[in-house]
């Protein structure tokens, strides 16, 4: 039998795709994706036969697992170099973890990032701000973050009063903002974060959790955060709630008023759990509504 002239590589190449909104360079960062086992909890208000039926439309139903990916972006004004999201860390799922790699093949020394924008406190968007050994990833950053998540996760009381299922999460936020207590910039609702990104306040998945508006030249990306979660399943029906947020009504109303804002204004939007790399539209379909990913081009 002959073999082939090179053997099977075994594994993707690096996760990264670049874009312009106007002067600014928005680079999408994969930091892998875990795949969660579909059961009864992950819609809490749907049939779990309807959930499968979405999955199988989205030719997604074929192990009993969902896949859920993590996409960072990095902003690059030409001033500031920001990081917006620093993934896992290592800490959720064997395939993921990967941000450091994939920033490094990108051309991205975390050396030089000067800002970690944050949208909210759950593991998988703060994990990364620190290396397992407890160093800080991006040792030169100011890290800036909403002040009510703060408010919330920081709180021992609030601590003391969450069910067992949300004690890890506040146990990473200390593990990763307790030893930079001062250092941490805190913003306040609809404040400019940074020159050119306005935060939009988007609760209900968290308390604090915030989404983003990057506006450059007259061109404008909705960082849409975690305002759904897998776009087969919250995009087409944003009546369904997600076990991952926290108050799922209000995640609801903020979901629609965000599809209602994105698809209206036929905004760019870039989603932390979008299919790589993460970008898109929103159209609507009668009262329902459909991610369309934008076609890969290979010019800037």
């Amino acid at each position: 039998m002959a073999n082939a002239a090179i053997p099977a590589a075994g594994r993707q190449a690096p996760g990264v795709y670049r874009y312009k909104v106007g002067a600014f360079e928005v680079t999408a960062i994969t930091d892998g994706v875990a795949r969660r086992p579909l059961d009864d909890s992950l819609v809490r208000n749907a049939p779990i036969e309807r959930v499968r039926e979405a999955l199988a439309d989205a030719f997604l139903a074929e192990d009993g697992k969902v896949p859920i990916s993590f996409t960072a972006v990095v902003v690059n004004t030409g001033a500031r170099l920001i990081l917006i999201d620093a993934g896992t860390g290592g800490f959720l799922a064997p395939t993921a973890g990967q941000l450091y790699e994939n920033l490094a093949a990108a051309g991205v020394d975390q050396r030089a990032i000067d800002t970690v924008l944050v949208s909210h406190f759950h593991a998988d968007h703060i994990g990364g701000v620190r290396l397992k050994d407890g160093s800080l990833a991006f040792p030169n950053a100011e890290v800036v973050v909403p002040d009510a998540e703060w408010a919330f996760w920081m709180d021992d009381g609030q601590m003391s009063r969450a069910p067992e299922a949300l004690q890890p999460a506040f146990k990473m936020a200390r593990r990763v903002f307790g030893p930079m207590t001062k250092e941490v910039r805190r913003f306040q609702r609809d404040a400019e974060v940074a020159p050119g990104i306005v935060a939009i306040p988007a609760p209900g998945h968290t308390p604090g959790h915030t989404a983003f508006r990057l506006s450059s030249n007259s061109q404008d990306l909705i960082i849409w955060s975690d305002t759904t979660n897998h776009p087969a399943l919250f995009v087409r029906h944003p009546g369904w709630h997600a076990v991952f947020d926290i108050d799922p009504d209000l995640a609801e109303t903020t979901r629609r008023r965000m599809l209602d804002m994105v698809a209206a204004d036929q905004s760019l939007v870039a989603g932390y759990h979008f299919p790589f790399p993460a970008v898109g539209h929103i159209a609507r379909r009668g009262t329902d509504y459909d991610f369309v990913p934008v076609m890969w081009n290979p010019a800037l």
